[in-house]
């Protein structure tokens, strides 16, 4: 059996960049929504729309776009579960909102072949949520007439957990 020697485990280290070579730790921490603030998030959310007459589904996921929570209001169409999914999953894969993914990806545009990512939705009612400057999560919204009405809801939603992103 063939060994490596120090000097090639060095070069190794440099060539994948890998440890101590980058100056950087072993294991990474990061903050992220807990359960119970991203049920009560989609709940407000969804209590925001119901004030102004729509049923929806509201979608929370992780920073990583894991599905935290997904509930949809009794008369929300069959569809709006997995649309809001995956707005919140866009918004936070690609760090912006779909309402703002909508205009940039139209198809004069440089990043129009976002568009083709599978289950990126480039509808308006995705956010990102964020605390001290980083993403710990993202909202979807589904079922108001238009991106910009459900949009306004996860605002809503998103100020009424304001204290709980403070850190």
């Amino acid at each position: 059996m063939k060994t490596i020697s120090m000097a090639g485990l060095a070069l190794l280290t440099v060539l994948f960049g890998y440890g101590a070579a980058r100056g950087e730790e072993g294991l990474v921490s990061y903050k992220q929504l807990s359960l119970d603030t991203a049920l009560g998030l989609a709940h407000r959310t969804m209590k925001a729309c119901r004030l102004q007459g729509f049923q929806v589904a509201v979608a929370v996921v992780d920073r990583m776009g894991n599905l935290q929570v997904n509930i949809r209001d009794q008369y929300a169409g069959a569809h709006t579960t997995d649309t809001a999914y995956r707005k919140a999953w866009t918004a936070v894969s690609f760090r912006t909102s779909t309402m703002e993914l909508s205009q940039l990806t139209q198809s004069d545009k440089p990043q129009w072949g976002i568009r083709f990512v599978e289950k990126a939705l480039m509808a308006g009612g995705g956010l990102i949520i964020e605390s001290a400057g980083s993403i710990v999560g993202g909202i979807g919204v589904s079922g108001a007439p238009g991106g910009a009405a459900d949009e306004d809801c996860a605002i809503v939603g998103i100020e009424s957990i304001a204290d709980a992103l403070e850190f």
